[in-house]
Order: C-alpha cells, then sequence, then structure tokens
C-alpha cells in the first residue's frame, strides 16, 4: 500500500516538546478569543437586561405608544416584527430551496448559466442592506405595486410602503443564505441514497421529494433560523418600503404600513426630543427585540431537533 499524499507534510513536522512555548501561546490565545465572544454576549446582554427589565410590564407588552412615545407600550411594534418574519419566511424559504435543489440536482456545473446564478448569489450576499431597502422602493412599490393600482382601477393600494413589500424586500436580503444552507444539506445526502432511489425505479422528482428533502430538513431549517435572526433586526430596507414612525394600532392587511421594533428602536435613539425620558423605554424594546428574536430561533431550533431524532429513528 503506498503512503498518503499528505504523509511527507507529517513527517516534516517539529517533534512534540515539553514545555513549548510556542504551543501553549497559541492555545491561550485562541482560547482568549473563544472567551472575548462570551464576554462581549455576556456584556450586551447584560446591560440590556439590567436597564431593560424594569420597563418590560404587561401594560408595556400589551399597550399602544402614547405621550410623542415617552408613555404607554410597544404593542404594535411587536406585532409587526412578528408578521413580518413570518410573511418573509413564507416567501423565502420555498424560493431559496428551489433554487438550491436546482443548482444541486438539475443544473450542468459547468454550463454558463450555472456560473451565472452563483457568481449572483455570492454578489447578492455582500450587497448593502440599504441598497436593498432602495430596491425595494424602486421595484415592488413605484414598479409592482402602482403597476397593480393601474391594472386593477385601485388609487393607492398596492403602491405605497406596506407591510407585504418589506417582508419580500427582507426575503430578498435573506435569499442567498437559505441558497447556500439548503444546497449544503442536499449535498451532505450520500449519493448511495440516490442511486438506490433511482435503482428503485423512482423519478428524480419522487427522490428529491421523499428521500433528499427529508433527509436535509434539519439543515434546511438552519438557514430559515440564521434568516429569523437577520431579518427580525434589520432595519434599513424596511425604512423605504413599510415601517412607520408612529402608528398606534395593528395593521389590518398586508398593504398596511406597520411600527417594527428594530426601527422603534432607531427611532427613540435619534428622533425623540427627550432622550433621556425615552432612554428605560428604549432599553426595553431591545430586551423585547431580543426576546422575540430569541424566542422564534429556539422554535424553529426545536421543530429541527425533532426532525433529526425522527430522522435518526428511521435509521
Amino acid at each position: 500500500m503506498s503512503a498518503p499524499a499528505w504523509a511527507p507534510t507529517l513527517r516534516a513536522l517539529p517533534r512534540r516538546r515539553a514545555g513549548d512555548a510556542s504551543g501553549v501561546a497559541f492555545t491561550v490565545l485562541t482560547a482568549f478569543a473563544a472567551f472575548l465572544i462570551v464576554l462581549m454576549v455576556a456584556i450586551i446582554m447584560g446591560n440590556i437586561t439590567w436597564f431593560g427589565w424594569r420597563t418590560v410590564t404587561w401594560e408595556f407588552l400589551t399597550a399602544n405608544p402614547r405621550v410623542g412615545m415617552t408613555e404607554g407600550g410597544i404593542l404594535p411594534a411587536i406585532f409587526g416584527t412578528v408578521a413580518l418574519v413570518i410573511l418573509m419566511v413564507i416567501a423565502l424559504v420555498p424560493f431559496g430551496v428551489g433554487a438550491a435543489i436546482y443548482l444541486s440536482e438539475y443544473a450542468n456545473p459547468n454550463s454558463w448559466f450555472t456560473r451565472a446564478v452563483r457568481f449572483s448569489v455570492n454578489n447578492l450576499a455582500g450587497v448593502p442592506s440599504i441598497v436593498f431597502g432602495l430596491f425595494g422602493l424602486g421595484f415592488f412599490i413605484q414598479f409592482v405595486g402602482r403597476s397593480l393600482d393601474r391594472a386593477t382601477g385601485q388609487d393607492l393600494l398596492w403602491g405605497q410602503p406596506s407591510l407585504l413589500w418589506a417582508a419580500l424586500t427582507l426575503a430578498l436580503l435573506n435569499l442567498p443564505v437559505v441558497i447556500v444552507t439548503a444546497e449544503e444539506a442536499l449535498r451532505t445526502v450520500p449519493r448511495e441514497m440516490r442511486e438506490a432511489s433511482m435503482g428503485l425505479g423512482a423519478t428524480r422528482w419522487q427522490t428529491i421529494r421523499y428521500v433528499l428533502l427529508p433527509q436535509a430538513l434539519p439543515g434546511i431549517l438552519t438557514g430559515a433560523i440564521l434568516s429569523v435572526s437577520r431579518g427580525a433586526g434589520e432595519v434599513a430596507p424596511i425604512m423605504f418600503t413599510g415601517a412607520a414612525y408612529f402608528l398606534p394600532y395593528l395593521p389590518s392587511s398586508p398593504t398596511d404600513q406597520f411600527m417594527e421594533l428594530g426601527y422603534h428602536v432607531f427611532v427613540l435613539s435619534t428622533q425623540s426630543p427627550n432622550v433621556e425620558q425615552t432612554k428605560p423605554i428604549l432599553y426595553g424594546t431591545v430586551l423585547v427585540l431580543l426576546l422575540i428574536t430569541f424566542l422564534l430561533n429556539l422554535t424553529a431550533i426545536l421543530l429541527r431537533a425533532r426532525l433529526r431524532a425522527r430522522l435518526a429513528g428511521r435509521h
């Protein structure tokens, strides 16, 4: 049996010596870098919790803002954030998973079209979020919305900022995340499972539906979890496409404007006439935003764990 290609590299490595100072220093530096991550999270969460927990009362969670947002609660912002994230996931996951299935199972990796799609996905991931907001304003509101208004004879229903256009803009922003994670999840399914399914007479579509997607579902949910975290905290895209400065009521349809927790934090910290008076509300709003994000993530993580347990039970 011939020696592996990396064997000469291993033989060239210096032998381990007791008291190797460089090795100890490298271990300490890497451990310190890992510790810094924990420290930053602890400081941020501790600061927000310390200054915000007294504000988070039942009235704060269930009342509308009053007196120039210096009193009352944040119910419209909570409702708007949850509705925004749910609509974004509904629009994002089918489209992103569909693109990932095409790239993984149907596309010729050497064709110009596949290379163009991968180039677009990679570059889309690096576009600043404010650019997505301007794109959503121009494409969804000015072009699609106004066209729908003219086609249906409406005065101004679709061609204005709304919950729907904000959700679609956020879905576009998170599309590269879902495509990449879903494609990686599909690639982790062993090729033998594909060949066994095709060998039993299943079509490619049946193999994807009954073999690949169930096996890749936990990985696909990972992409959805990442998009939920990012979507709930993004402010720049929704500034142009749907978020309102002050709306003391809940949106009744997807074509209504809405309040959002991240945008509410931005407004309180930059537009308030009395920053000191609104500081407790600001901390309370940030704490609620983090708790909602953690709750949505926890729900998706529990669902993913349950799916993995079910898949493990089948084997």
